[in-house]
């Protein structure tokens, strides 16, 4: 009994409750339930043979993508809708909210599929910078078969990896691939024919981009947002993304880790901390994740670059947290991926 309750203690709890156990033979590997995400939901499943019933969020965008390409028939039936697949690397389902009919039979066992449910909010017109009528673009997705799609298929690995190691700015990371995961759909998959992204404003102008980065500066050691870096800029989220990459040079999480990392080294440097105080002030869930990030950048531990410095004092400076002022580039590319 007591090692009953351990093993239910130390595992992550689901967002659907027990939908997918009660219907299927079904395991929850990850979770991002304890990882401080917004507007998005991650889980890591795996899926044995069975028939499940077809159904989506009440109201949540649900996508499934296959990472790890378990090749397993699967037949979805629904309404009007039949198809029969071999699932590969990267196979993309959507299921649009309130989706009520049909079922699903896994023919053969599905060993990593990703499961991200995307909040309503997401969807906001304002937040995507679409000047019309509506309350959220979610609704209007339009239910579509198994689909390939090279973009969502590498985002969701992104954030398959962030689930498995965390980063210092993951959140961040997740929040901009959240955005351009919902962009995406909105191009392809909404019921409408013509695109409804316009094309990108004036971007980001040095008194602006200097707001940002003294945001960032501000709250390396607390929580820095998507909604709130693109808030100063007077963009929608759409619209920041790209302005900030092409005015810096990398993208928002990309300078934020790289922020947080001369951070961690300084404040290592520094000797007062502890390692764990460290962890938790750059927004790593644990020590050991922290540990992980840090000699994955550095090539050593955070104890060991602590060791090292204090050997040779003279060569290290205590402070080197002040940031470089990017310059504007000239001549920003016309074409900005959607990715991070």
């Amino acid at each position: 009994m007591a090692a009953t309750l351990a093993m239910s203690q130390n595992e992550p709890p689901s967002y659907c409750g027990d939908f997918w156990e009660k219907n299927g033979p079904s395991k929850l590997l990850l979770s991002s339930a304890h990882r401080g995400w917004s507007g998005l939901t991650a889980e890591l499943r795996s899926h044995g043979k069975g028939v499940i019933p077809w159904k989506g969020p009440l109201s949540d965008t649900h996508i499934c993508v296959d990472v790890h390409g378990g090749e397993s028939r699967i037949t979805r039936q629904g309404a009007s809708i039949e198809q029969r697949i071999i699932t590969t690397h990267g196979t993309v389902w959507l299921t649009p909210p309130r989706w009520r009919e049909g079922s699903i039979d896994i023919a053969d066992d599905l060993p990593g599929i990703l499961h991200l449910y995307l909040s309503p909010s997401q969807f906001s017109p304002s937040k995507l910078g679409i000047d019309i009528e509506a309350s959220s673009l979610g609704e209007q997705l339009a239910y579509d078969t198994s689909f390939e799609d090279p973009l969502v298929g590498e985002m969701a690995r992104a954030i398959a990896t962030e689930l498995k190691s965390e980063t210092s700015a993951g959140r961040l990371m997740v929040d901009s691939l959240t955005n351009s995961m919902v962009v995406r759909l909105v191009q392809k998959h909404i019921r409408a024919p013509q695109s409804l992204i316009p094309p990108s404003g004036s971007g980001l102008d040095r008194r602006r981009l200097l707001r940002v980065l003294d945001y960032i500066e501000s709250n390396l050691e607390g929580d820095i947002t998507f909604d709130r870096m693109a808030s100063i800029a007077c963009l929608s989220r759409y619209h920041f993304a790209r302005a900030f990459k092409r005015a810096v040079g990398q993208s928002p999480y990309r300078y934020v880790s790289g922020r947080r990392l001369e951070r961690a080294k300084a404040l290592l440097l520094q000797g007062e901390r502890s390692l764990l105080d460290i962890a938790l002030g750059l927004s790593f869930s644990s020590q050991a994740n922290f540990t992980r990030a840090f000699t994955q950048a550095t090539g050593q531990s955070p104890g060991r670059y602590r060791q090292m410095a204090r050997s040779q004092r003279s060569d290290f400076s205590p402070v080197g947290i002040s940031r470089p002022t990017p310059t504007l580039a000239r001549d920003p590319a016309p074409n900005v991926s959607v990715g991070p």
